[in-house]
C-alpha cells in the first residue's frame, strides 16, 4: 500500500467519524425537541440508508450488485456483518444511553480499540507495540474525558448500562474487523447498502416504527436527513472505505473523532456546556490521530 493510499484511507476513515459526530447533533436535536426515540430512528435511519445506497450503487455498478449472492461464504459474512456488526453496533449503543447516559454509553463503546488490538494480536500472534498500546490509552482516555468532563461520577454504570455497553464495544469491534475484506472484493454500497437493508428489516420486526407518531415538520425532515443521509449513508460509507484501507485498529482508534465533532457541534448550535477539562480530551484524541498518522507515513517510506 502506497503513501498516498494510506493517506486517502485515514481521510475516508476520519470523515466517517466526522460525519457521525454531526448526524448525533442532529439526532439530539430530535430526542429532546420531537419526541422521537432511539428504536424509531434507528430502524428508520438503516432502512432509508440502505435503500438510498443500494439505489445509488445500482445506478453505479448495475447487475455487479447481485455477485456477492452468489458466494456463499461472502454471502454469510454479510449477513453475520448486518447483525452482529451494523444491528448490533446501532441499538446496543442506544440501549446503553437508555440505562445510563450518553457519555457512559460511549466511554463504554470506545473500548472497541482495545477488543481489536486485542485480536489483532492473537490472530498473528504477537504482543501488542507500545505505540498501539499508547493510542488505545490515550483515545479511551480522550473519550471519557470529553463524555463526562473527567469526572467519573457523571458515570451511571447500571448492570443493564455495562451489559449493553461492552455489547456495544464488541459490535463496534466486529463492525470494523468484518467489513473490510468483502468491502474490498465487492465495494461499499453493496456491502454497506445491503448490511444496512437487512438490519433494519430485522429491527423494524421488533420495533414496528410505522406505529409511532412523529410529527414530520420542516424541522423533523432536515434532521432526519442529517441523521440518514449524513450520520448514516455517507458516514458508513467513508469509515468502511477507510477501515478497507488503514485497517480495523487504525480505523477504530480514527474513529474516537466523532466525540470531539459532536462536542464542537453541540456547543456552538445546541447550547451544550463546554469545559476545560474537554480540551484536554482533545488534545489528547486529536494527538493520538495524528500519532497514528504520522507512525504510519514513516512506516511507509522507510
Amino acid at each position: 500500500m502506497d503513501r498516498v493510499s494510506k493517506k486517502t484511507g485515514i481521510a475516508y476513515t476520519l470523515s466517517g467519524g466526522i460525519c457521525w459526530g454531526i448526524s448525533g447533533c442532529f439526532g439530539q436535536f430530535l430526542f429532546q425537541n420531537k419526541g422521537v426515540t432511539a428504536e424509531w430512528l434507528v430502524s428508520i435511519r438503516l432502512l432509508v440508508a440502505g435503500i438510498l445506497l443500494l439505489a445509488i450503487g445500482y445506478m453505479r455498478q448495475g447487475k455487479t450488485m447481485h455477485e456477492i449472492f452468489r458466494e456463499k461464504k461472502d454471502f454469510k459474512q454479510l449477513l453475520i456483518f448486518s447483525i452482529f456488526g451494523m444491528l448490533f453496533c446501532q441499538y446496543t449503543y442506544f440501549a446503553a444511553v437508555q440505562h445510563s447516559n450518553a457519555g457512559t454509553a460511549t466511554v463504554l463503546q470506545s473500548l472497541a480499540s482495545t477488543m481489536v488490538l486485542l485480536y489483532v494480536c492473537i490472530s498473528k500472534p504477537r504482543l501488542p507495540k507500545l505505540f498501539e498500546v499508547c493510542a488505545v490509552f490515550a483515545a479511551v482516555f480522550g473519550v471519557f474525558l470529553l463524555s463526562t468532563h473527567g469526572n467519573i461520577h457523571n458515570m451511571l454504570l447500571t448492570n443493564k448500562a455495562l451489559f449493553f455497553g461492552l455489547i456495544s464495544a464488541v459490535a463496534a469491534a466486529l463492525y470494523n474487523l468484518l467489513a473490510a475484506e468483502i468491502s474490498r472484493k465487492y465495494g461499499i454500497y453493496v456491502v454497506v447498502g445491503y448490511a444496512m437493508l437487512f438490519a433494519g428489516i430485522a429491527l423494524s420486526v421488533v420495533v414496528h416504527p410505522w406505529t409511532y407518531q412523529i410529527v414530520m415538520d420542516i424541522e423533523t425532515i432536515l434532521c432526519l436527513f442529517g441523521v440518514v443521509v449524513v450520520g448514516t449513508a455517507i458516514a458508513f460509507s467513508l469509515y468502511l472505505k477507510g477501515v478497507s484501507i488503514v485497517g480495523p485498529f487504525m480505523g477504530c482508534v480514527l474513529g474516537t473523532v466523532e466525540p470531539v465533532t459532536a462536542i464542537i457541534i453541540s456547543f456552538l448550535f445546541l447550547g451544550s456546556d463546554f469545559q476545560w477539562i474537554d480540551l484536554l480530551g482533545f488534545v489528547m484524541i486529536l494527538g493520538t490521530v495524528l500519532m497514528l498518522s504520522f507512525k504510519s507515513f514513516r512506516e511507509q517510506s522507510s
